[in-house]
């Protein structure tokens, strides 16, 4: 049960690491995967590896679509004399690292939030004066390094890291990653001239087909809100116990305690045909929290999708002369030419300043496709970038009534109003999803993954032209589906606050919507929820006092 807890705590920590920074970083490797931690020892012999891993624990608690992760690692000063070594944690741009714990024989650190020139200015002092010390930095958006001075000869070190991340589905599967091996990185640095923010990349690592120099053990226990379908995982051998629809617990079989040598992939289906909703309740020594899941079906009936209305934003700004300019008016072309006949669209086109193709979303008719593409076609491109002001226009236009709409951004996103244009989406995820497109060979990721992500959307990037045809084809399979459209939430006689997000965006085939929060009194009332599909006004109705919070202990 304390599990539970630490899942519960762990994932608003986590929520609030990933509403507010986040969905800002860049991602270091396509995948975004997590890499294994491991010590780095600062040494100038390089064959030298005095400070061997024993040992690796994991303890890995899915709650609804988020993985609160404990990770236990033991180490050992194997050699003759003190030393200091770097221990490195490369997250995914999904994770959020919430807590470090470092133990040297009988000595204690616990990683705290400081200034950097202040954390460093410390950590410099005490190394000096020949203590025991570590320094925990965000050396880059995805990468977390702690320095530890002064390890003796024969210490043994405990380290007891914790993240939280987020488990985003293809094709309705969910995939829990923990990575056991870090391999080498790749870079054009001749070493000589690395920053010290890429440092990083040179690191130990164990080639493929030899066995673990250590204890391998990993135990995971999933617990979803909605009955689970079905657990599998390709990559070692375990056991799964169904503790009861919509919970299980996943043990390591016992022939597998030397599995360190490959990546560990948990992988987990919901059941259900239909939109399915789950609540999770935590109550808590100061607070209580809650997690409320809307799970979508996975393939929907096309009479059950409701009518659908695109925003097309398209950069037109210096920046995207010639190449960028080119690809994004054929990735409009191809995206506008496929609207069918019961849809609606509009194009803002934006520099300096910005022009409406129509006051009001137009129906997606040959007449005025035709006219979309001509407007698009006379674009040179030149001026600035104002992105905020277009992005704005846009999502203040009058709605057409009963459509799911969806505001589709082409940019190489060169602004630096990242903030305001993040806060902007967020406000208003009940007006529309949001999907970016990044055009030219080195787009600002930044931006365009981070309004995407606040968007509950999805992020393209599109560096050559082959790419436009293959990355619309994906848009559209993406948005084919939108199940409900102008979603509310009413939590009744169950109070809460702190909700997030604040607005609930349209509800996408294949893809949860997960609303969290804290909440006080009695777990009573009835949570509504409504939203408008294909076949008319859906709604579903919770009753909270059926449902049994998991209490701290």
């Amino acid at each position: 049960m304390r599990s539970v807890t630490r899942t519960f705590s762990s994932i608003l920590v986590f929520f609030t690491l990933w509403v507010g920074s986040a969905a800002y970083a860049q991602p270091e490797a396509p995948e975004g995967r997590t890499l294994s931690p491991y010590f780095f020892v600062k040494t100038d012999d390089p064959q030298m590896d005095r400070l061997p891993l024993k040992s690796t624990s994991v303890q890995v608690n899915v709650c609804g679509v988020i993985a609160d992760v404990q990770v236990t690692q033991v180490y050992r000063n194997e050699g003759k004399r003190p030393l200091e070594a770097i221990y490195i944690f490369p997250a995914s741009t999904r994770a959020a690292v919430y807590g470090m714990k470092m133990t040297i024989g009988e000595r204690t650190i616990t990683a705290r939030i400081a200034r950097r020139e202040d954390a460093r200015r410390e950590y410099d002092q005490a190394k000096q004066a020949g203590k025991s010390a570590s320094l925990l930095e965000q050396q880059r958006p995805n990468v977390f390094r702690m320095n530890v001075a002064n390890i003796l000869p024969s210490d043994t070190i405990q380290v007891e890291l914790k993240y939280t991340e987020l488990l985003i589905p293809t094709d309705a599967l969910y995939e829990f990653v923990y990575p056991t091996v870090a391999g080498p990185r790749y870079t054009c640095d001749n070493g000589e001239d690395t920053s010290p923010a890429e440092a990083w990349y040179h690191n130990p690592y164990t080639h493929e087909g030899e066995g673990p120099s250590y204890g391998f053990h990993i135990d995971a226990r999933i617990s979803t809100g909605i009955p689970i379908q079905e657990i599998t995982c390709p990559s070692h051998k375990v056991r799964v116990h169904y503790r009861d629809k919509t919970s299980s617990t996943v043990t390591l079989d016992s022939s597998e305690r030397s599995g360190g040598n490959r990546d560990f992939i948990l992988r987990y289906r919901l059941a259900g045909n239909r939109i399915e909703t789950g609540l999770l309740l935590h109550k808590g020594e100061r607070e209580n929290f809650f997690l409320l899941m809307l799970q979508p079906p996975k393939r929907v009936s096309q009479r059950a999708i409701p009518p659908r209305e695109y925003i097309f934003i398209v950069d037109m700004s210096g920046s995207m002369h010639g190449f960028p300019l080119e690809i994004s008016k054929k990735l409009l072309r191809d995206l506008i030419s496929h609207l069918h006949t019961g849809d609606r669209f509009n194009v803002v086109l934006f520099a300096g300043a910005s022009s409406l193709m129509a006051q009001q979303s137009l129906p997606a008719s040959k007449e005025n496709v035709d006219r979309a593409l001509a407007m698009i076609d006379l674009q040179r491109g030149g001026g600035g970038t104002e992105l905020l002001p277009a992005l704005q226009r846009a999502l203040a236009l009058p709605r057409a009534e009963g459509f799911s709409r969806t505001v589709v951004i082409a940019t190489d996103g060169y602004v630096r109003v990242e903030p305001q244009v993040f806060d902007l989406i967020r406000s208003r995820l009940d007006k529309a999803n949001v999907f970016a497109f990044g055009i030219g060979t080195a787009v600002n990721r930044h931006i365009i993954e981070g309004m995407a992500h606040m968007g509950m959307g999805e992020p393209f990037v599109i560096t050559r032209p082959s790419e436009a045809r293959e990355k619309a084809r994906k848009f559209r399979e993406l948005i084919l589906s939108p199940v409900l459209s102008g979603i509310k939430i009413d939590f009744g006689g169950f109070e809460t606050y702190d909700v997030e997000p604040a607005t609930v965006p349209d509800v996408l085939a294949e893809r949860p919507v997960t609303v969290f929060g804290k909440w006080r009194g009695k777990p009573q009332g009835h949570i509504r929820l409504q939203g408008l599909g294909g076949e008319g006004v859906f709604s579903a109705d919770l009753d909270v006092g059926k449902v049994k919070p998991v209490e701290s202990g």
